[in-house]
């Protein structure tokens, strides 16, 4: 899987770090989010999957290839 992150569209809500800690964090300035691993492992899919979901601004994408 490959993870997507539209950083333009991101409100710095913090719920991706929240639900995927090991996948996204946020910027220290803005807080808007960053990905740490764009592709992260099978076993990380359903906290990705979590975070694709409550994100409020839409920003994050699931590619699954």
């Amino acid at each position: 899987m490959k993870v997507e992150l539209d950083e333009p569209k991101c409100v710095a809500s913090g719920q991706c770090v929240v639900a995927a800690p090991d996948v996204f964090d946020q910027r220290d300035d803005d807080g808007v989010a960053i990905l740490l691993e764009d592709q992260p492992g099978a076993e990380l899919l359903d906290d990705v999957r979590e975070a694709v979901a409550v994100c409020p601004a839409a920003a994050i994408r699931l590619v699954e290839q």
